[in-house]
């Protein structure tokens, strides 16, 4: 969103930021915009489920509703500000606080953080529940979906397989859709050359105006809006790596695993001889304040491997020595991947994650999905598949095609260029 807000700004736009208490950011780090905070009147929270946090999706519509309506009034008494104000720009997750600016006769305009396949899957989620697809069940889960092809039943985004978290899936998914379908125009941080046909399918389903603008951290003039400390240190280690020679290890900012599973995946890394540099969250193990690594792993892998608490990912994944990306998918974590030129090992864990591996996998054969029980020797396998194979090397090959087409989409008279120019006339328009 600050990526966004970065690129409409440096298109002559001023922006105003309504934000929660939850994930407050530091204005001082956006001295161009102005800030209002909105209390979400909800307790301290950290996420420990997938369905505990589209609980507090749900949540925060509700609770933020009254004091959203109240505070975007008060801006739209200001003088002037009635002419003044062109639209809001929010997530397509808030539809409640949307359908608020709309009848305040504010247009919005959606943004969806995710790619343009994802939403389509979101789209589809009525019809693949009609024909038996989901709620999942274990023996199909291999079964294709031949509505909705790449995509096998186990790549449907949905949060569990339990009818509470199924029912629970729909409702979120189907305000999503909601939200896209009453804005005056939907945002997607993604490019044609990498969803060209999706996109040609949203665009007919949707009939409104679809903008796909990114990738966003290519083009936006915004500063990184990490909500973790970056540990810097990584980059100046990387400059003294050989060219394509460091396998990077990082699972995003909510994905977690078990004591076990962070063992065996440290052993086999270990015992793979690759270098690499590991992003290890202090919260990355169920059920422990400080996640540690095996004894004995320091000193196997001493001289070839660092380990950081949260890495300048984009800076990382572009950098020479970065041969590969061992990662869980988010989108975020995809396009930086594919942007940064550099081979996928996926371990999706929810959400659109397994999605994207798929589209990784089996559409643009940069990467392949890890999908087995976490033990050492399947770790150490798959780590040298990507590092040290033909086949490893013919991914990146692929995924450095990928590198140069985002490249094209983000130059001067690229496609998310030109559609960033739309988008801007857009706004002036409403």
């Amino acid at each position: 969103m600050f990526q966004l807000a970065g690129l409409l700004h440096e298109r002559g736009l001023a922006v105003t930021v309504f934000h929660s208490h939850f994930n407050a950011p530091d204005p001082s780090r956006h001295p161009a915009y102005d800030f209002v905070p909105v209390p979400d009147g909800l307790p301290p929270y950290s996420p420990v489920s997938v369905k505990e946090t589209v609980q507090h999706i749900l949540a925060i519509n509700s609770s933020c509703e009254a004091p959203f309506r109240e505070r975007l009034a008060a801006l739209l008494e200001a003088p002037g500000a009635r002419d003044d104000v062109a639209c809001l720009v929010a997530d397509a997750h808030l539809l409640t606080l949307m359908d608020v600016a709309r009848q305040q006769g504010v247009p919005t305009l959606a943004l969806r953080t995710g790619s343009a396949a994802c939403f389509h899957n979101i789209m589809a989620n009525p019809m693949l529940c009609d024909k038996g697809y989901l709620p999942a069940q274990e023996s199909q889960l291999d079964v294709p979906v031949r509505e909705l092809p790449p995509y096998r039943v186990r790549d449907l985004m949905t949060i569990g397989r339990s009818r509470d978290e199924h029912d629970l899936s729909c409702k979120l998914l189907s305000r999503a859709v909601e939200a896209v379908r009453a804005s005056s125009g939907f945002i997607l941080n993604t490019f044609d050359a990498l969803e060209s046909d999706v996109l040609a399918t949203t665009r007919q389903d949707l009939a409104l105006p679809v903008f796909d603008i990114g990738p966003l951290h290519k083009i936006s003039p915004a500063a990184s809006s990490s909500l973790l400390l970056q540990d810097r240190a990584c980059l100046e280690w990387l400059d003294v790596q050989a060219p394509a020679s460091v396998l990077y290890i990082s699972f995003g900012s909510l994905a977690s695993m078990s004591a076990a599973d962070l063992a065996e995946t440290a052993w086999g890394i270990a015992n793979s001889g690759q270098s690499f540099l590991w992003v290890l969250r202090s919260d990355l193990v169920r059920g422990v304040t400080e996640a540690t690594l095996p004894d004995g792993f320091d000193a196997a892998t001493r001289h070839r491997g660092m380990i950081v608490s949260w890495a300048p990912q984009e800076e990382v994944l572009a950098h020479a020595a970065v041969g590969g990306f061992w990662t869980h998918c988010g989108w975020n974590s995809t396009l930086e991947g594919v942007c940064g030129g550099v081979p996928m090992l996926c371990r999706p864990y929810f959400g659109d994650q397994m999605g994207n591996a798929r589209y990784v996998e089996h559409v643009w054969r940069a990467g392949f999905v890890l999908d087995c029980e976490l033990e050492r020797s399947k770790v150490e396998e798959a780590v040298r598949r990507l590092m040290k194979s033909k086949e490893g090397d013919d991914m990146r090959k692929r995924a450095q095609e990928l590198r140069s087409r985002a490249a094209q989409a983000t130059d001067g008279a690229g496609s998310s260029r030109l559609n960033i120019d739309k988008l801007v006339n857009h706004i002036l328009s409403l």
